[in-house]
């Protein structure tokens, strides 16, 4: 004879149990114990904090990064300024020793003409040029310019050298005077020069002897020197006196007579 399995009588706290556990709580009754055990938000006062915190890096990045733009253009507005300012006179720059290539058109130094006279001007000097550089060539020799170094013809005794420098813009004006010895009678004067614009030239005999008339001037890019044509030849064991009178820029790089700036107290000079 089976024994009949005896059930504990049924209550209602056990009835709410089971609710609960069917509805996927822990099965508490309500109460305070409940709302204590029940799932807490994610966002807490800490995470708050950190997120401000994270918004006003980004805030202050921003404004970093503003005022890093702005002094940046404020720079290069300057510098193109300045740049605007150094080229009012013509491309020029160079250094007192009158050394290296210029551009400067033939017939540097001579007074100003009407466009069509310097015109037909430029081009004769150029057919000069080109029959000089043939003479040459049939004499089979390079001549004077042409060659990698100065001719030995001329010998500098004495430089006298004046400069006037302008930093509003950068540019400055010189002059320089060269006492001359004269080894090989010849009517070329040739010199290094770059990057110059030169305005007059002179040749004149020592002790104001009378003055060396210039036929014409040009530069020889090639080997970067500038070439003073005369009328006659300059007579061997005589001593001449050679006056160029040139402006150039006032380089911002490591060449000829260039600028340099420091920073003093957060200001440049």
């Amino acid at each position: 004879m089976a024994l009949e399995e005896k059930r504990p009588p049924v209550t209602p706290m056990m009835i709410e149990e089971e609710a609960a556990l069917r509805n996927g709580s822990r099965g508490l009754p309500p109460g305070p114990w409940a709302e204590a055990a029940g799932p807490r938000p994610r966002t807490t006062e800490r995470h708050m904090a950190v997120h401000k915190r994270l918004v006003l890096g980004f805030a202050v990045s921003i404004l970093a990064l503003l005022a890093v733009t702005m002094i940046a253009v404020l720079l290069s507005v300057r510098f193109e300024e300045c740049g605007a300012a150094a080229d009012g006179p013509p491309r020029a720059g160079g250094n007192g020793s009158l050394s290296g290539a210029a551009r400067q058109p033939d017939g540097a130094g001579q007074p100003p003409g009407r466009p069509e006279e310097e015109a037909r001007g430029g081009e004769a000097a150029e057919e000069e040029e080109e029959e000089e550089e043939e003479e040459w060539q049939r004499r089979r020799e390079l001549p004077p310019w042409a060659r990698p170094r100065l001719p030995r013809h001329l010998r500098p005794l004495h430089y006298n050298l004046m400069l006037c420098a302008f930093m509003e813009n950068f540019t400055f004006t010189g002059e320089v005077n060269v006492q001359l010895e004269v080894r090989n009678a010849s009517r070329y004067i040739v010199l290094h020069a770059h990057r110059m614009h030169i305005e007059a030239v002179r040749v004149a005999e020592d002790k104001l002897a009378g003055g060396v008339r210039v036929a014409r001037t040009f530069f020889y890019p090639q080997t970067q020197v500038f070439v003073v044509v005369l009328n006659r030849s300059l007579e061997a064991q005589k001593s001449y006196n050679l006056k160029i009178i040139y402006n150039a820029l006032i380089e911002n790089e490591l060449l000829g007579f260039f600028r340099s700036s420091y920073v003093l107290h957060g200001e440049r000079r």
